[in-house]
């Protein structure tokens, strides 16, 4: 059966009954964040400290933007505002993207893949941008780890490692200086409790290695994450406004909750400008240690009259280089208007192109490894009962 349109009709209805007075609610929490903003925004040591205390005494897991006053290209003031650099003369530019098909038992065969598409560009040289593509099957014993049939989350980790990787081994030797993003954030994600920890810290040790090695090479490296939602900077903003008797229960205490920090800097930022810098508090930042650790920045790659805010993910090598902040400022503005009125780093969109995989194309790679065990006289079970009727259905699922 089809969804109930009726059923969802009267919802609908409902929403947008609620939805003027919410409206009204959000403008005036945003009105506050403003405020608190312009009043914080030359009290960053302040700022530091408050965020220190909830972490010793109160919730070491928080999560919050921390201002970096002092640092070089850091910024001085949290509303502070960075025009926009030159670009370089010379240099290059690398991205990577990467997608998978995840292992299903429905299908006849039981096997995963990755896919990473990576460009690269030199600017300056009238030469075409070089693509590539490198894909990875998995079947057998790399399916499972110690705790049972991979999951998920792990193989989007092993993705992501691999998409820094690639641009550690892309930038040996290319002409400097080198630019390298991916995109979503440089956090790495996974399950730190359970089965799947073991796997993760794994994984992470792997992704702090190779941002050593890009470190170590002198790339500036960063994730670009589009249409962000996080709310980092207001957070901070929520920890500076509670009272020093509130701050036990700062876990639970949201009085700006529903504002994001896209707001904020969506009314700061001037197209090209980018905001101060700020390192990132969470439970995961205590494993990015020194110049590894995490900072990030709102970038407006918006035009006049059409802002669009991003934020960019940076290790703190990027930040305290000189010259390192300004390069990828300009190069990342500079892939933004490639794409005109739809803003988005040009270098990534085409990684993204080359990486996909279709629903054709996973049809076409489990025929031909179904193809290759019955030419060796192997057996098939082929789908389970259940797929086959939902391939006798004729829907395009969602």
């Amino acid at each position: 059966m089809a969804i109930d349109f009726q059923q969802l009709r009267n919802q609908v209805i409902e929403i947008g009954n609620r939805t003027p007075a919410r409206m009204e609610r959000m403008a005036a929490l945003r009105e506050i964040a403003e405020g608190l903003f312009t009043d914080y925004s030359h009290q960053s040591e302040w700022l530091k400290n408050r965020v220190r205390q909830v972490v010793q005494n109160h919730n070491p897991n928080i999560r919050c933007a921390v201002p970096t006053s002092g640092a070089p290209g850091a910024g001085e003031f949290l509303n502070g505002r960075v025009p926009l650099p030159e670009l370089p003369e010379s240099g290059t530019v690398l991205a990577a993207d990467g997608s998978q098909i995840m292992p299903d038992r429905h299908e006849q065969v039981f096997y995963a893949l990755i896919n990473l598409g990576t460009i690269r560009m030199h600017y300056h040289t009238g030469t075409a941008p070089a693509i590539a593509v490198q894909t990875m099957l998995y079947d057998d014993d790399q399916l499972y780890t110690d705790f049972g049939r991979i999951s998920d989350a792990r193989l989007a980790l092993i993705r992501d490692l691999y998409e820094r990787r690639i641009l550690f081994e892309m930038a040996s030797g290319a002409q400097r200086p080198v630019v390298s993003f991916t995109d979503g954030p440089m956090e790495l994600w996974g399950a730190r409790d359970g089965m799947d920890a073991a796997d993760y810290r794994e994984s992470l040790d792997s992704y702090l290695e190779v941002l050593e090695n890009l470190r170590t090479q002198g790339v500036i490296t960063a994730g670009y994450v589009d249409k962000p939602g996080a709310n980092l900077v207001v957070r901070l903003l929520e920890l500076a406004s509670l009272d020093e008797s509130d701050l036990p229960g700062v876990q639970s205490s949201h009085p700006l909750r529903g504002v994001s920090d896209f707001w904020l800097f969506k009314e700061l930022l001037h197209p090209g400008e980018r905001s101060a810098v700020f390192a990132i508090q969470s439970m995961s930042s205590g494993h990015y240690q020194g110049d590894l650790a995490l900072h990030f920045f709102y970038l407006n790659v918006g035009l006049d009259g059409s802002p669009w805010i991003a934020r960019v993910e940076l290790p703190a090598w990027v930040v305290i280089q000189p010259g390192y902040l300004d390069i990828l400022h300009a190069v990342l503005v500079d892939q933004c208007r490639i794409l005109g009125v739809r803003p988005y780093p040009y270098l990534l969109h085409r990684a993204h192109e080359i990486a996909l995989v279709t629903r054709k194309e996973k049809e076409q790679v489990t025929e031909m490894i179904t193809h290759e065990m019955h030419r060796r006289g192997l057996v098939v079970t082929g789908p389970s009962q259940k797929q086959i009727h939902k391939n006798l259905s004729g829907r395009e699922r969602f």
